[in-house]
């Protein structure tokens, strides 16, 4: 009797311990979901831009570094695969075929034709854009509130009157204002428009300078720095890739250079009004994070545009090189950032 009471007390005292193991087990799993989901799954992630440049490396950092916050830290419980197509479209299918043969979870997609090139793959993957000026423009939804799709991103569509009020501000005297972008870039073609529209309203001839590559930038910006009072150029990827080349032009021809990213002021424009990249980074990420825990699905996710909480950026290198007094409500606005 003695022993069999003691394999009974034995046999409770096992079955208490499983069940209290068991109750550990699933608290442990509820705070990793919330980490970045249950240390069993292990993520994979692609994030695809058109090329290196500053406007483009600056959301990609921020949204590798805003998904480790967010406990999705590459190496650990995720691997991320961040990769860049040299401005060729071809690179990106592929660097996109290479996603879809790999088991990814998620496509990030930075920039309008990587997003128009991953579009397709969301039938299996989820897609999230960033860096998309005109999403519905370049055929990713039909609202910006529900895509319908298993695709949402982020937009940086810009500020066009807010900038062009601020280059006039500037150089009032501005009566023909050069555009200088790719026209295979939708993002570019559709600001294109606007540009024209504002500068109707204002009595300001625009005059277009195409370039399809990097090495057609050089002589694209000399004809409009020697017809032009001013120019300007959109987040366009071409331009941005080659900025260096065109501040040089501009600096050598004092003609100012307003662009579209506060990144491509960084890089030698004279200045923008706009938002801050590493911002659209950041929040492309906390989309992802949702869609990888299940929270919620891309299509449930409406695409965020960033067109508020602007800054005006300066590059105070290059206006003091061509001669640009910078007017003193803009000089000491609250929300004036200065790049040297």
């Amino acid at each position: 009797m003695k022993l069999r009471k003691v394999l009974a007390l034995a046999a409770a005292a096992v079955m208490a311990v499983a069940a209290l193991a068991s109750c550990g087990v699933k608290e442990d799993s509820s705070n990793d979901s919330k980490a970045g989901g249950s240390s069993e799954k292990h993520y994979k992630i692609g994030i695809v831009q058109i090329m290196e440049h500053t406007s483009l490396n600056t959301i990609r950092d921020a949204v590798i570094d805003r998904l480790a916050e967010l406990g999705y830290v590459d190496g650990k419980n995720c691997t991320i695969d961040a990769q860049q197509a040299n401005n060729e479209s071809t690179t990106v299918q592929q660097i996109l075929d290479q996603f879809k043969a790999d088991g990814d979870d998620i496509i990030i997609a930075i920039t309008t034709p990587c997003a128009q090139l991953a579009a397709p793959y969301s039938e299996e993957i989820p897609v999230v854009f960033s860096a998309v000026t005109d999403p519905i423009g370049a055929g990713l939804c039909d609202s910006l509130e529900s895509t319908g799709a298993n695709i949402t991103g982020t937009s940086d569509k810009l500020a066009i009157t807010k900038i062009l009020d601020f280059a006039l501000e500037m150089k009032p005297e501005i009566k023909t204002l050069g555009y200088l972008y790719n026209t295979g870039e939708d993002n570019s073609v559709s600001t294109l428009k606007e540009v024209k529209a504002y500068c109707e309203e204002k009595g300001i001839t625009v005059i277009e300078g195409a370039a399809s590559n990097t090495s057609e930038v050089q002589e694209a910006a000399q004809n409009l720095a020697a017809k032009c009072d001013a120019v300007f150029s959109p987040n366009d990827n071409t331009i941005a890739g080659a900025m260096g080349t065109v501040t040089e032009v501009m600096n050598k021809a004092k003609v100012p250079m307003f662009v579209g990213a506060d990144s491509m002021v960084m890089d030698g424009g004279l200045g923008t009004v706009g938002i801050e990249y590493s911002d659209l980074g950041k929040e492309t990420a906390n989309m992802a994070a949702q869609i990888l825990s299940g929270e919620k699905k891309a299509s449930e996710i409406p695409i965020k545009v960033f067109n508020e909480d602007l800054s005006t950026y300066i590059n105070k290198t290059t206006a003091d090189t061509i001669g640009i007094t910078i007017p003193d409500d803009i000089a000491n606005g609250e929300k004036t950032v200065y790049f040297d």
